[in-house]
């Protein structure tokens, strides 16, 4: 039973990328904001790999300064390598963009950049609490009020505001109570990593670069530099090619793969593997809404995608950023009703279907950014932009280049918040 409760502003369930976001965003307006964190911090995670757009929602959190002098590694462009070992021209970032912001990003460690995230939250005056699990959100009628929490010492407490924000990455609390969920038509992947140490970098600019290198089945690995001489290292493919022959031990999947790649044959070579080896369902999914009447999504909660271009900091990031700002107008005008989300739910799942549609022909054997680019020199740039993150414009130039090579998905009927009108219709989507 709950001991006790409590009264906020704003709850935010979840200390990740978006949940740090929102929580500043929300405690720098002076919003009495409650973090509410599953793990106690720093906790290992993957995704390392910045996109250039992190800067502009990094910027708005305050935290460029930090950034700039921390160990992170710059990163200046992303190339892709073919299995038998040439590699792309890089797609340089200040080839596009001022050299002073967006022209550079960062490959971080998550343990670091997630705790920088979320102490800044601190700072700025939210309440954070870690190791405290919610058990189930509140709700009066159809109307979410808060949410109930279990604590270490074994007791529960009712946390209660007119908003709460699920920030629960790709496990996607509320997403899953509340049977939005639904999985990508096609997109559906399984991952294997590891660390090495003392592999090999390229020299210069290029030191930092994100590596996509091709296997066959258009598999794909990819080779993000850290600090502390670490390299991450990832196949993704579909689970029955990793799995072929019977194989199910995660190693032996990595090393087979690293097999099938000249490139990453010789960076791996003079390194030493280092910790164990990781495996994922890298599924896809969306959620049919954004939220409803006390509840709004961001991050991962909200869509997840395939993580070949490495947008799901950056969409969690900027969602996180959104929401707060969405939810600091809504608390300023004391108004809930989930319509007034509909614009954070477009700007948000447009940019998914951006990357979504770029995403698809990656992964269509008739696909190659060479084969484009050597064509379409005039879509040089908007791929570029799509690949840096700056995913809400119109494309629609570089998808008629595309079609030609690889079929493109349409945008899927979903995100939009779900009104009371739904709710008493027993929450049919009425975009679908």
């Amino acid at each position: 039973m709950s001991s006790h409760h409590t009264n906020w502003d704003t709850i935010i369930i979840g200390g990740g990328p978006a949940g740090a976001s929102a929580a500043t965003v929300l405690a720098d307006q002076g919003r009495r904001t409650l973090v509410l964190e599953r793990e106690r911090f720093p906790r290992y995670h993957i995704g390392e790999s910045l996109l250039p757009f992190t800067y502009g929602p990094l910027e708005r959190l305050g935290l460029i300064p930090k950034m700039k002098q921390s160990c992170f590694v710059k990163k200046y462009s992303v190339q892709f390598v073919s299995p038998n070992g040439k590699a792309s021209q890089p797609f340089y970032f200040f080839n596009r963009y001022d050299r002073e912001t967006v022209a550079q990003t960062w490959q971080v460690l998550r343990s670091e950049f997630d705790q920088m995230l979320l102490d800044n939250a601190r700072e700025r005056g939210a309440t954070v609490h870690e190791g405290s699990e919610v058990k189930e959100l509140l709700k009066e009628g159809d109307r979410v009020v808060g949410v109930r929490v279990g604590q270490a010492d074994g007791t529960e407490v009712e946390h209660r505001a007119p908003i709460t924000i699920d920030c629960t990455g790709k496990e996607a609390f509320s997403t899953v109570r509340q049977g939005w969920r639904m999985k990508d038509p096609f997109l559906n992947k399984v991952a294997v990593w590891t660390y090495f140490e003392g592999a090999k970098r390229d020299e210069g600019v290029d030191e930092g670069a994100t590596t996509v290198a091709f296997v066959p089945e258009k598999g794909w690995f990819w080779y993000i530099p850290q600090h502390n001489d670490r390299i991450s290292v990832g196949v993704v493919a579909e689970g029955k090619y990793l799995s072929r022959d019977g194989v199910r031990s995660p190693e032996a999947m990595f090393r087979r793969e690293v097999g099938q790649n000249v490139w990453l044959q010789d960076h791996l070579a003079c390194g030493r593997q280092v910790g164990g080896y990781y495996i994922t369902n890298e599924y896809s999914f969306h959620s049919r809404h954004c939220g409803c009447e006390g509840l709004l999504l961001a991050g991962d909660s909200f869509a997840f995608l395939d993580p070949v271009f490495s947008s799901g900091v950056m969409l969690a990031l900027k969602s996180g950023v959104m929401a707060g700002d969405a939810v600091h107008q809504a608390l300023a005008e004391g108004d809930f009703s989930p319509e007034r989300f509909r614009p954070y739910a477009e700007t948000i799942r447009r940019g998914v279907e951006n990357m979504r549609k770029l995403v698809y022909a990656f992964y269509n054997p008739n696909f190659s950014f060479r084969q484009i680019t050597d064509g379409h020199p005039e879509v040089v740039g908007y791929i570029t932009d799509c690949l840096s993150g700056d995913v809400n414009k119109d494309f629609s130039a570089l998808w008629d280049a595309i079609r030609p090579f690889a079929p493109l998905p349409d945008d899927l009927p979903c995100g939009m918040p779900l009104s009371a009108v739904e709710q008493l219709q027993g929450g049919v989507n009425a975009a679908v």
